[in-house]
């Protein structure tokens, strides 16, 4: 579902890229034992990624969260993302965006493939992308990749795969005095909050948009997979804090189970969205919109 409607909220899907990435059983090589898996083929066939944003237009502002991998960009951690030429800006003013247009732009964590649009290349020069935005960045990731503190931050899980985000599409924003760096929980604007989702990163954040009644929660990497709803278990490899990744799952489904939330995870394919219910002593994935 590439738009739909959360009270007088609009919500706009913005698609950068999508391709095979990893198989399930190395996606999830770290997994609790927890509850069997069963009835799920966990092969060597790579699950197929999405790299998207989405737009979310309030009554007062154009908010743009995550901004995907970006252009031109060295990243020798994981290739696949690396030396991009997508028509990104093109597919944002096709749906009537253009750059000066957004407001504010929400990275619900920094990993390489959530903050590459924050810049773009202007001669050999990372500019900010949106001008005419401020950046909400979570405080917590900002000091944790900042190659700066590696010292204070020995074990990273993804420091190799992560390699270089930092310098061309975080300190370039940073040093423009276009941050807002944040520690939710913080409301952003009536009806538009961050709540901390702490594990997959030390600083992720969710964003929750409610409206008429109608609530959306977009969680960035808390899920990677649909698999992950009835198995909260399952961590994927690129999650910092395995622990607190795992409980911070369950309490996102537990939360939109309870208040019927549309669930919007950061790589979902398909239909993108869900909603989820309670199931046994699991969760289960129903239709956002019947």
């Amino acid at each position: 579902m590439d738009q739909f409607a959360i009270g007088t909220f609009r919500v706009h899907r913005v698609e950068e890229w999508r391709g095979p990435l990893l198989p399930p059983r190395q996606l999830f090589a770290l997994r609790d034992p927890g509850p069997p898996i069963e009835d799920v083929d966990l092969d060597d066939d790579p699950i197929e990624a999405y790299i998207q944003s989405w737009v979310i237009e309030t009554p007062t502002r154009t908010i743009l969260l995550d901004t995907g991998c970006g252009n031109h960009k060295n990243r020798p951690g994981i290739p696949v993302f690396g030396d991009l030429s997508t028509d990104f800006l093109d597919r944002l003013a096709a749906i009537g965006f253009s750059r000066g247009d957004i407001d504010l732009v929400v990275c619900t964590h920094l990993h390489v493939d959530h903050v590459g649009w924050n810049t773009c290349r202007d001669g050999d020069r990372w500019v900010p992308t949106f001008p005419n935005a401020r950046y909400v960045f979570p405080r917590a990731d900002v000091e944790y990749w900042d190659p700066c503190n590696r010292e204070r931050f020995p074990a990273m899980i993804g420091a190799a795969v992560n390699a270089g985000f930092f310098d061309d599409s975080v300190r370039p924003i940073l040093d423009a005095g276009l941050a807002d760096l944040v520690s939710a929980p913080v409301d952003l604007d009536e009806g538009v909050s961050l709540d901390p989702t702490p594990g997959h990163t030390p600083g992720s954040q969710a964003i929750t948009i409610a409206s008429g009644g109608e609530r959306a929660m977009f969680i960035g990497d808390v899920l990677h997979h649909p698999l992950q709803i009835r198995y909260p278990q399952l961590n994927s490899i690129f999650c910092e804090d395995a622990i607190r990744a795992r409980a911070t799952r369950l309490g996102v489904l537990a939360c939109a189970a309870e208040t019927n939330a549309v669930l919007v995870p950061a790589h979902f394919g398909d239909e993108h969205i869900v909603r989820v219910q309670r199931h046994r002593e699991t969760f289960r994935a129903v239709p956002a919109f019947a």
